[in-house]
């Protein structure tokens, strides 16, 4: 979620290892519990097809795939993206416990785990803009 719109070689290798499907499983997976989770789910649009699209292509991107997202979007801008709602800590901690679950969903690799969380993790935080 940062506004990162390239990676280094770490996440590189994890595109290059694991190819699109998977982002586009965690991104499913995602929107999936999204779509069941009551203090999340009003800040997402009430058809989350194009969620889906553009989180898939994001993570594609940010993680060494092609620039899909940034051709089709634009800069992420995540920040700006996510200003227009209240992100405190809870929502952080939701969002990343939602992420976490999604690429168990998902079947990312455990070995791949550690970084893709390090950077929702990273996040998360970053697009913070509540104190409470």
């Amino acid at each position: 979620m940062s506004d990162a719109s390239n990676a280094g070689t770490n996440q590189e290798s994890l595109y290059a290892r694991l190819g699109p499907e998977p982002f586009w499983s965690i991104a499913r997976a995602f929107y999936a519990r999204i779509e069941r989770h009551e203090r999340l789910r009003p800040m997402f649009p009430q058809e989350l097809d194009d969620a889906i699209r553009n989180q898939a292509e994001f993570l594609i991107q940010y993680f060494g795939g092609p620039p899909a997202y940034s051709a089709r979007k634009g800069h992420p801008r995540l920040r700006m993206r996510h200003m227009q709602f209240r992100i405190g800590l809870q929502e952080r901690n939701d969002w990343v416990d939602v992420m976490r679950a999604a690429l168990e969903d998902a079947a990312i690799p455990q070995s791949d785990r550690p970084a893709m969380m390090a950077y929702f993790e990273h996040a998360a935080t970053f697009l913070m803009n509540d104190e409470h």
